[in-house]
């Protein structure tokens, strides 16, 4: 069933960018004679910690350049000491600090030292004096805290969201562009003129007092969300999941919740643990896709459904919920299906009326066909697939493509259903959903 949210994941698997070592990390490893459980070890804690040091980099110097910069320059630092000194215990903290000092010696290099060194300082304990003010509720995550900042009502709502990935969770500005269908130079414009903002307004980097929350929360959420999508199915790549994103998703879900518990918040917590549930069951041990059908349900993970059918059932209770509420509530009854058989498809259907009348996208369009399609039979899904084609929407996404050949493969209409999948696999970005494309194909 198609996602309703998708943008690219990061391209190629290295995890150091050039800008990082200036030089390819296979040199630079070998230039250093960096040990390969070190140089695996680096990699593992850019992926995790990265960005979680850069959000602290960015509270503490107000610079997002500027921290990127002593990001990659701490990183850099690493690669040629732990080798020598041993990984650190407390990584994170050993980063931020040298990421601290090199972001000094970089002020210092253009002059502006004495001239900023108060600023910084002052930045500094204003941060601290604004926590401190909320110690009882205050949630120690500066990456939450950079997500609230990006999020401020200050910033133009069309660049909140392009912001806070970009800078939150580090996709590059043409990944961004592509998943909101917008030129890169545009893109970049808007992040440029996001940053400008907090620069220049102040905007402070602290988790907002209780009522400046709600005013922030659907740009947070939809950043979450996002983030979970790409976790969940990647867009393009190797693989059809990426765990350290989806993982991050869920992590920044449950603090909203202990901020926040608006329902639409707990709602998307639920969607995100029930879609999480099925990981395990959704390939092959060779990374193939395993279609809900055929998945194996005793591996699912009973742990996480229960949560997320007991957070589903808060949500509704608060009387007040949308999107990602219903969405939670439509995993929720596939998860609660003994067998592919015996989903209540009828149930899903009119729920998916409900997410349409209050969010109507042509994703969720597609996935209302689809759930039609298992209701009504596949010509009933099929002729509102091709309403939407008709009109011009989703040309360009392949999963409506697949959908739709799909249909057409159900009702013997195999040369037609040979066009579409054709016409998918020229789309699909992801190798996974390319092999199954092309397994179709040869099938028909």
């Amino acid at each position: 069933m198609p996602q309703l949210a998708f943008f690219p994941p990061r391209a190629g698997s290295t995890i150091f960018a050039p800008r990082l070592l200036a030089g390819n990390w296979n040199e630079m490893s070998t230039v250093l004679s960096v040990p390969a459980a070190v140089r695996t070890r680096i990699d593992e804690i850019y992926r995790s910690e990265s960005r979680r040091v850069f959000a602290t980099l960015v509270r503490l110097v107000r610079d997002f350049d500027l921290a990127e910069e002593a990001l990659h320059e701490a990183f850099a630092a690493a690669v040629e000491r732990w080798p020598r000194e041993g990984v650190p215990d407390n990584p994170r903290a050993w980063l931020v600090s040298a990421g601290r000092f090199r972001a000094v010696d970089a002020i210092r290099r253009g002059g502006r030292f004495d001239e900023l060194q108060p600023e910084l300082a002052g930045r500094v304990a204003e941060v601290a004096a604004a926590n401190a003010a909320r110690a009882g509720q205050e949630i120690e995550d500066d990456r939450l805290r950079l997500v609230f900042a990006c999020c401020h009502p200050a910033i133009d709502p069309a660049v909140q969201v392009p912001l806070t990935l970009r800078e939150v969770c580090g996709l590059t500005t043409e990944e961004i562009a592509a998943a909101f269908l917008t030129a890169p130079a545009a893109m970049a414009q808007r992040i440029v003129r996001g940053k400008a903002k907090i620069r220049d307004a102040g905007i402070p980097f602290a988790i907002p007092a209780a009522d400046e929350l709600p005013e922030r929360l659907n740009s947070v959420l939809a950043v979450v969300y996002l983030v979970f999508n790409e976790g969940y199915s990647a867009t393009a790549g190797a693989a059809l999941t990426r765990a350290d994103l989806s993982g991050e998703a869920i992590r920044l879900g449950r603090l909203v919740v202990e901020l926040l518990p608006d329902p639409e918040a707990v709602g998307l917590l639920a969607l995100m643990l029930l879609q999480e549930s099925r990981r395990a069951a959704r390939t092959t041990p060779d990374g193939d896709i395993v279609l809900l059908e055929e998945q194996d349900r005793s591996t699912w993970d009973a742990g996480l459904i229960a949560e997320g059918r007991a957070l589903v059932e808060r949500a509704v209770a608060g009387g007040r919920f949308g999107a990602y509420t219903i969405q939670a509530a439509i995993a929720a009854v596939h998860a609660g299906a003994p067998t592919a058989t015996e989903t209540e498809w009828r149930r899903i259907a009119s729920l998916y009326d409900a997410l349409l009348a209050i969010n109507p996208t042509p994703v969720v369009e597609l996935n209302r066909a689809v759930a039609v399609a298992m209701r009504d039979g596949p010509a009933a899904g099929l002729a509102l697939v091709d309403a939407i084609l008709s009109r011009g929407d989703l040309a360009d996404y392949h999963l409506a493509h697949a959908a739709r050949a799909d249909l057409l493969r159900r009702l013997g209409r195999r040369d037609d259903a040979r066009a579409a999948y054709e016409r998918a696999l020229d789309l699909a970005k992801q190798e996974p959903e390319r092999r199954f494309l092309s397994k179709r194909l040869s099938q028909l």
